[in-house]
C-alpha cells in the first residue's frame, strides 16, 4: 500500500468545519492529498484551521476542482462512497474490500497507480450523476434508523481501513498482540498448578480437576505471552513465599 497515491476527495462540501475536520482524519492516517470539488473563496479559512488543528496545512495544499470527472482524472481508480443502495449504483465494495484493491493498486512506491475516493455533500451525499463519474462505490454500514454518517466521520472511516492495510502489508497481520495456542496455556497450567501443589493447596488426586479449571478459563482469556508470563511468575513467587514462611 501506497498512501501518497491515495486522494481524497470531497464534492461540494456545506461546511468548512467540516473539511478541516476531514483533514485532521486524513492526517490521522497518513494520508495528504486533498481535492475539492467547489471554489476556494466559498470556505472559510479559519473555520477549517480551527477544526484541522496541526493539520491545516492538507487544506493550504488542496486543489480545486470543477467536477469529479476533472479532480480524478489522473487517478486509475474513482470509488464513490454512498450509503443508498439502488439499480444505478452497483456492487458496493465495503471499506475493508475497498482497502484490499487498494493495497494491490497504489503500490509500494510512486509507481503505483493514484486512487481516488470522493465523497458527496453532507446534505446530499453523491447523487447517481455524480456516481457516475466514478467507476466503483463503497459504502460504510450504519444504522437503518439513523443511517447518516457525519462528513469527517466517513472519511476518517475509509481512512483507517487504508492505513490498517498499509500496517498489515509493512508488518503482516497486525494485530496488537497473537493470543497463545493450546500447547503454550498447558505450559502455564503445569506451571500454576506445579506452584499450587508446592503449598498444599491441594492433594495429587484433585490436581486434575484444578488443571481443567485454569485450562478453560485461560483458554477463553485469549492471553499473550506477556500475560502467562506474568502469571506464571505470580504465582511461583507465592510458592516460594510460602515456603519461606514455613522455614521461619
Amino acid at each position: 500500500m501506497n498512501l501518497s497515491n491515495i486522494v481524497i476527495v470531497l464534492d461540494h462540501p456545506d461546511e468548512s468545519r467540516n473539511i478541516g475536520a476531514a483533514c485532521r482524519a486524513m492526517a490521522n492516517n497518513d494520508i495528504s492529498e486533498l481535492r475539492i470539488v467547489g471554489k476556494k473563496e466559498q470556505y472559510d479559512i479559519e473555520h477549517i484551521h480551527v477544526l484541522a488543528i496541526h493539520a491545516g496545512e492538507i487544506f493550504d495544499k488542496a486543489k480545486f476542482y470543477d467536477s469529479i470527472t476533472q479532480a480524478t482524472s489522473d487517478c486509475s481508480i474513482c470509488a464513490g462512497t454512498t450509503r443508498r443502495r439502488g439499480k444505478k449504483r452497483g456492487k458496493l465494495l465495503l471499506p475493508e474490500e475497498f482497502a484490499d484493491m487498494a493495497n494491490s493498486i497504489s503500490g509500494e512506491d510512486a509507481a503505483g497507480c493514484k486512487i481516488a475516493v470522493v465523497f458527496g455533500n453532507e446534505r446530499t451525499g453523491l447523487t447517481d450523476e455524480q456516481l457516475d463519474q466514478c467507476n466503483l462505490g463503497v459504502t460504510i454500514p450504519s444504522s437503518e434508523n439513523f443511517g447518516s454518517l457525519n462528513l469527517s466521520h466517513a472519511v476518517q472511516i475509509i481512512c483507517y481501513h487504508l492505513f490498517r492495510k498499509n500496517l498489515e502489508a509493512k508488518k503482516g497481520t497486525y494485530k496488537g498482540y497473537t493470543p497463545l495456542t493450546l500447547e503454550r496455556i498447558d505450559s502455564t497450567v503445569k506451571s500454576i498448578t506445579d506452584d499450587m501443589q508446592k503449598i498444599g493447596f491441594f492433594k495429587m488426586p484433585g490436581r486434575s480437576d484444578m488443571e481443567n479449571f485454569w485450562r478453560s478459563i485461560l483458554s477463553r482469556a485469549s492471553l499473550s505471552e506477556g500475560e502467562a508470563k506474568y502469571l506464571e511468575k505470580t504465582f511461583s513467587k507465592m510458592a516460594g513465599l510460602a515456603s519461606k514462611n514455613n522455614k521461619d
